[in-house]
């Protein structure tokens, strides 16, 4: 993957949603999956 291609937060969430739904389709749930593996890594809060 690019460094410029990300998946904005408000799109994550809705892959998120998607993929807790258990009526979610197998297809959708790919593509939402596919989705969330585009976000950025979260940063490590320092102790």
């Amino acid at each position: 993957m690019a460094k410029n291609e990300k998946t904005s937060k408000r799109v994550g969430k809705k892959a998120s949603k998607q993929l807790r739904d258990p009526k979610t389709s197998k297809d959708a749930k790919s593509v939402a999956g596919s989705a969330l593996t585009q976000r950025p890594d979260k940063k490590k809060k320092k102790k």
